[in-house]
């Protein structure tokens, strides 16, 4: 951790000039403790959360002492003690003279923390607004040219079957997932709410064969299936989206299209294992067009596309495999607005066509909105599962902060 934060800025001593490796390692210690970390200086990156990697960001970008400092999406994998935290930090800044431009899709921290707002879309300028005299609905609107509607209505609606085309008994993983059963029932689009560390993600890593389980039983259509990887779980009709797409869910280097294909590369050969090319394009070019993914072509790397366009790219990758069980672990995290009302519609539609769809997010909003039932989990343990239609986010951010 301490080499990610000096990298570039070593500290030396002596005439030999070697690294002074216990004194990076004191510095990065008071770096942490001022973001509130307790992880030993010495610990690899590889190993801490996606939250604990964004925090060490963070903390790198104090180490400069720089009088501008700009943050993109610093709160995309915080939890909300984090969050405010982060926020207290970026206030003794402001007192100090540091100006910060600070980017977020996050429209509540716009509201919060900044003084002015510039709003672009498409890559285009649209306007700047000093953020006390706007409404986040009027910011919302300028940025994707339309009003986005929240409320759950008629369109929203799809059918769903008797049939329980996925079921979890007693799922346990390490001291981080308890006892966890569900049921998910095919065109149904299941949500887990719970605050960051709640264990959802571990739910979803378990089942799909990512994280070896304890114990625990999964069954698809009424007969259990033995999933120790995730070849296994793909192979019993399961596909995820990881929350970490950069990391687990695409091959950044490589272009659109063989993201796209690698899922499905077994159906795309010709005789002697030979990959059809003409077919890749094909297939890749047809849902490129589908999702509205905006690249100058298929050919394109996908590092080079912005997240939710790479977030697409994921999505068409498991729509090509075409597996009936979906599992979406924050599905628009650290994208705009206008993308993440794309992908909820495309998550319905998916339901409407008899995809069975476990989303878990942190935007209670959009569970609200998109899900027919949502499971509450809270340090690792269920506590409580809610209809929709007749719940509401204060029932479940009680259930989601506290054990019942």
């Amino acid at each position: 951790m301490a080499q990610n934060i000096f990298i570039g800025k070593e500290i030396r001593r002596g005439r030999s000039l070697s690294l002074d490796e216990k004194e990076m390692e004191r510095q990065t210690e008071e770096l942490m403790k001022k973001v509130r970390v307790e992880v030993s200086p010495d610990t690899r990156v590889s190993r801490l959360t996606v939250a604990q990697q964004q925090m060490v960001e963070i903390a790198k970008a104090f180490s400069y002492h720089s009088r501008v400092i700009i943050m993109d999406e610093p709160t995309a994998a915080l939890s909300g003690s984090e969050i405010l935290r982060l926020f207290e930090l970026i206030q003794d800044m402001k007192k100090s003279g540091i100006s910060i431009v600070y980017i977020s899709h996050r429209m509540d921290e716009i509201k919060r923390i900044c003084d002015r707002a510039t709003i672009m879309r498409d890559g285009q300028y649209i306007t700047t607004v000093n953020v006390a005299d706007v409404t986040i609905d009027s910011i919302i609107a300028q940025m994707v040219g339309r009003e986005i509607n929240y409320v759950r209505n008629e369109k929203n609606v799809h059918e769903i079957s008797d049939e329980v085309i996925l079921e979890v008994r007693d799922l346990c993983w390490k001291n981080r997932v308890k006892h966890v059963s569900f049921q998910l029932r095919r065109g149904e689009i299941l949500g887990f709410a719970g605050l960051m560390g709640a264990g959802r993600t571990e739910v979803a890593r378990a089942v799909f064969g990512a994280e070896k389980k304890d114990s625990g039983t999964i069954l698809v259509r009424g007969k259990e299936v033995v999933i120790h990887s995730p070849f296994d779980a793909v192979a019993a009709g399961i596909s995820y989206l990881s929350e970490d797409r950069k990391r687990y869910g695409l091959l950044l280097p490589m272009s659109a299209e063989e993201n796209i294909s690698l899922a499905s590369l077994d159906r795309l050969c010709k005789t002697l294992g030979r990959v059809d090319g003409g077919r890749c394009r094909e297939e890749a070019e047809h849902y490129v067009k589908l999702l509205k993914i905006k690249t100058p072509d298929i050919g394109k790397r996908v590092m080079e596309l912005s997240g939710g366009n790479q977030q697409k790219i994921i999505i068409a990758k498991w729509l090509l495999k075409d597996n009936d069980i979906l599992i979406f672990d924050e599905p628009t995290r650290g994208i705009d607005i206008g993308a993440k009302e794309e992908i909820c519609d495309l998550l319905l539609e998916l339901a409407r066509m008899g995809k069975s769809i476990i989303m878990i997010s942190s935007e209670m909003q959009e569970l609200m909105k998109v899900c027919d039932r949502v499971v509450v989990m809270h340090e690792g343990v269920v506590t409580g599962e809610l209809n929709v239609e007749e719940a509401t986010q204060e029932q479940i951010m009680t259930l989601a902060s506290a054990a019942q």
